[in-house]
C-alpha cells in the first residue's frame, strides 16, 4: 500500500515547499513535489477530480493508495532531539513529578500528596522543582521534614544539577557541618555550616548513592512511556545524552537493548556513552567494547558524552572571569571544570581516532572555549574526520569563539527553549553574569550567520520536549503568551533555520543520514502539523500541534 500526503504544504528539512505532496512506499519516500491542488471552496466532485489527477501525476493507483489529507497543515521530517534523557524523563513522570508546578506551596502540596498516596515507597523520588521558587534557588530540608519526616526524600531540580533532600536523607548519608564539599559540587549551608537541604552537582552523589537502584522493569516501562510521549511531539529519533551510570541514575542501556531486540523500539536512537570524570584514558577500551556491542538498525552508541562544567544558576558553569555577587561585585569563583582542559584535548583526540563522535556539555564561556580548543587540537592531530562532534547548551559564548564552530566543523547543539526572559534567567543568572556576558547568551543568530552547523534538542526532563515550543522561542526569543520582552532579539533565527536545526541538522549529528529530509529515497520518518506555521504570524508558531507521527511509514502517534 502506497501513501499519498496531500492538501497542505511541505517542509523538506531545509525550506518550505507550499502546495507540495509526498508519496511513501515500503517505508521510504518515493516522490515529493508540486501537483494539482484543491482550491478553497472546491466542490466534492472537483476535489475528487483533482485527486485523480494527483494520483495520475505520481503514477499511483487509487485502490492501492492511502490518501492522508493534510487539511492545510504542514508535512515535515520527524523531529530529532539531539540532547534528551528519555528514561530519566519517563521515571520522573511515573514518580513525584514536580515539573508542571509553579510555586513553593503547590510543590510542597504535591510532594505531600505523593507521599500519602505511596505509603510503601522506601524513598520519595522524582523531581522537576524550579529554582526561582525558592530564595537563592535553594529549598530547605525543613520544608520537606514537615510533610515527610519518616522517609528519606531525594528530588532533583528541573535542570538536574541539584537535589532537594530532607533531614532523614542527610542523616542516612552522614552529612553534617563537618562534611566537606566534594571537588565537583557544593553543599548548601546555613551561617553555621549546617547543611540546609540542597546539594549541587557532585554533592548530589553523597545522598544519591543510597537511593535504591531502579529495576530493569522500571526502566523498560519508563522508556516505553517516554517514547510514546516523545512521538506525540513529532519526535522520531534522538540522541540519549547519557548511556551509563550517572549520579543516582542507573545505566538505561539494557532497557534500550530489550526494546530494540523485541521490536518495541520505534524511534531511532544514538546513545552517548558517559565519560566518567573520575577516570581518564583507561576507560577508552570499555567504551569501544560497549559501542561495538550495540549495533541495531534503530539503536547504536556512536557518541561519547563529556560534561565539562555545571550550570550558571548554581555558579558551577565554567567562566573565563569570575561571577558577580548579588551586589554587583566580582567574586573569586569562576565555576568548575570536570575534566582538566589539557587532558580534555588528549581524550577527545583519542576518542576521535577511535571513531567516536564527542558530545560536550558546555554552559559557560570558558567551558565552551576549552571544548573548542580540544576539537582544534583533535583536528590538528587527526585531520578532518566525519565524526560530527557537537557542543550542547552553549549558554555563554565569548564573541571571539563564535566563528570557530564553522571553522572546526563543530555543530552547535541548541536548547532554544532557554533563550528567553523568565525568573530563572532574570533572577538567578543575569545578576551574576553581569551586563557584558548577558549579551553573549544563546547567540543563535550569530552562530547561523557565521556558517555554523545547527542542531537542536530539549534536554528533557530539564525542560519540555516539545520542539514547537522551542522553535517558538528560537524565532521570537520569548515564550508563547509571555509578558516579558524578547531576550536579545537580534539573536533570533528565522523559522526555516530553526526547523532545519530540529530536523535535518539533528539527523546529521546523529549520523541518521537517511532521515531528516523529505526527498526521494529517504526513510519516511515524518510528522504532520495541524497548521502551516509559515502561513501564520511568527508569534503563533507555538500554537501548532502534531496530529500524526510516522517512523519508516508506520504511524506511531495519531489516529
Amino acid at each position: 500500500m502506497d501513501t499519498l500526503f496531500t492538501n497542505g504544504s511541505l517542509f523538506d528539512g531545509r525550506a518550505r515547499q507550499p502546495g507540495w505532496s509526498a508519496v511513501v512506499s515500503e517505508g521510504r519516500i518515493i516522490a515529493a513535489g508540486p501537483g494539482p491542488q484543491p482550491s478553497p471552496g472546491a466542490t466534492s466532485a472537483a476535489s475528487s477530480a483533482r485527486l485523480s489527477c494527483l494520483l495520475d501525476h505520481f503514477g499511483l493507483r487509487a485502490a492501492q493508495t492511502e490518501v492522508i489529507d493534510l487539511a492545510g497543515g504542514l508535512l515535515l521530517p520527524g523531529f530529532v532531539d539531539a540532547h534528551v534523557h528519555p528514561v530519566q524523563g519517563g521515571l520522573e513522570r511515573a514518580r513525584c513529578d514536580l515539573s508542571p508546578l509553579s510555586g513553593r506551596a503547590a510543590t510542597l502540596a504535591a510532594i505531600s500528596a505523593y507521599a500519602e498516596a505511596n505509603p510503601g515507597v522506601e524513598w520519595i523520588l522524582g523531581g522537576g522543582w524550579h529554582q526561582p521558587d525558592y530564595p537563592g534557588g535553594a529549598p530547605l530540608a525543613a520544608d520537606l521534614d514537615a510533610i515527610v519526616g519518616d522517609r528519606p526524600v531525594f528530588l532533583a531540580n528541573a535542570d538536574h544539577h541539584g537535589a532537594w533532600v530532607n533531614s532523614r536523607a542527610l542523616e542516612l548519608a552522614g552529612i553534617d557541618a563537618r562534611t566537606p564539599d566534594p571537588a565537583d559540587g557544593r553543599i548548601e549551608r546555613d551561617p553555621d555550616g549546617n547543611p540546609t537541604g540542597t546539594l549541587h552537582e557532585g554533592a548530589m552523589d553523597l545522598v544519591g548513592h543510597l537511593v535504591p537502584p531502579t529495576t530493569h522493569d522500571e526502566q523498560v516501562a519508563a522508556l516505553l512511556g517516554a517514547q510514546a510521549y516523545l512521538h506525540s511531539f513529532g519526535i522520531t529519533g534522538w540522541q540519549d545524552a547519557i548511556f551509563g551510570d550517572y549520579a543516582n541514575l542507573d545505566d538505561s542501556t539494557p532497557a534500550y537493548v530489550e526494546l530494540a531486540n523485541d521490536g518495541r523500539l520505534t524511534a531511532r536512537v544514538n546513545g552517548a556513552l558517559w565519560w566518567r570524570r573520575d577516570l581518564g584514558a583507561e576507560q577508552l577500551p570499555s567504551l569501544i567494547e560497549r559501542r561495538d556491542a550495540l549495533q541495531h538498525p534503530r539503536l547504536r552508541a556512536g557518541s561519547v558524552k563529556i560534561m565539562q562544567d555545571g550550570v550558571a544558576e548554581n555558579f558551577t558553569a565554567g567562566l573565563l572571569d569570575p561571577y558577580y555577587d548579588g551586589c554587583g561585585c566580582r567574586t573569586t569563583n569562576a565555576g568548575l571544570f570536570f575534566v582538566d582542559p589539557i587532558a580534555l584535548r588528549d581524550h577527545i583526540t583519542a576518542l576521535d581516532k577511535a571513531g567516536f563522535q564527542v558530545h560536550v556539555h558546555a554552559i559557560g564561556d570558558r567551558a565552551v572555549r576549552e571544548a573548542l580548543d580540544a576539537f582544534e587540537a583533535t583536528k590538528a592531530a587527526n585531520g578532518d574526520t566525519d565524526r560530527r562532534h557537537h557542543i550542547a547548551h552553549l549558554q555563554v559564548i565569548h564573541p571571539d569563539d563564535v566563528g570557530r564552530f564553522a571553522a572546526l566543523n563543530v555543530t552547535a547543539n541548541l536548547q532554544a527553549l532557554w533563550a528567553a526572559h523568565e525568573p530563572q534567567m532574570d533572577e538567578l543568572t543575569i545578576p551574576f553574569l553581569g551586563p557584558e556576558r548577558t549579551r553573549w547568551q544563546y547567540p543563535f543568530g550569530d552562530l547561523a550567520r557565521s556558517g555554523a552547523r545547527l542542531a537542536a534538542g530539549s534536554d528533557w526532563p530539564v525542560s519540555s520536549p516539545d520542539p514547537l515550543a522551542a522553535v517558538q522561542v528560537a524565532v521570537n526569543r520569548r515564550h508563547r503568551d509571555s509578558e516579558y520582552e524578547p531576550f536579545l532579539p537580534e539573536q533570533a533565527l528565522d523559522l526555516a533555520t530553526a526547523l532545519a536545526a530540529y530536523t535535518s541538522g539533528s539527523a546529521w549529528v546523529n549520523h541518521a543520514d537517511e532521515t531528516g529530509r523529505i526527498a526521494p529515497g529517504m526513510l519516511a520518518d515524518l510528522a504532520i502539523l495541524d497548521r502551516d506555521p509559515f502561513a501564520q504570524p511568527v508569534e503563533e508558531i507555538g500554537e501548532a500541534r502534531v496530529v500524526a507521527t510516522y517512523v519508516e511509514g508506520d504511524r506511531v502517534y495519531g489516529e
